[in-house]
């Protein structure tokens, strides 16, 4: 019985663990506009915090993928976890709120709203903050 009792444990453990997320899907609209983002830059080292002047020029790539632009010259991106589903789609909104400081930060909640009617369809938790410059120039 014991036994029993230890592989139906492992079972439901083993069922609430996720293998690795697939790539997130982008329109061919949005792989260029990443590209035209990205083309030589290079990647520095990631940042937990974004100050509010650097995020106000918000970019989403697609549901895991948003790129914040400083300039021409650098860009910052994130990658999301969790359920920030339709973003591209046109009537949804990422939707975030500050406390303390104004800055976005690593483990901060946005929701997912749906601006036609107001309702909050997801949120989902931003992680580090990676920038990438452009060299030279």
């Amino acid at each position: 019985m014991r036994v029993i009792s230890v592989i139906m444990a492992g079972a439901v453990v083993a069922s609430c663990t996720s293998g690795p997320q697939p790539p997130p899907m982008r329109s061919a609209e949005k792989q260029q506009e990443f590209q035209q983002l990205m083309t030589g830059k290079v990647a520095g080292a990631p940042i937990s915090c974004l100050p509010h002047y650097q995020s106000g020029d918000m970019r989403i790539i697609d549901d895991q993928t948003i790129i914040f632009r400083d300039g021409n010259r650098r860009s910052y991106l994130a990658h999301m976890a969790g359920g920030c589903t339709n973003l591209t789609s046109g009537s949804y909104a990422l939707v975030t709120r500050q406390y303390g400081n104004a800055d976005l930060c690593r483990g901060d909640i946005a929701r997912v709203v749906d601006t036609l009617n107001g309702f909050t369809v997801g949120s989902c938790v931003f992680g580090d903050f990676v920038p990438y410059v452009r060299q030279g120039s």
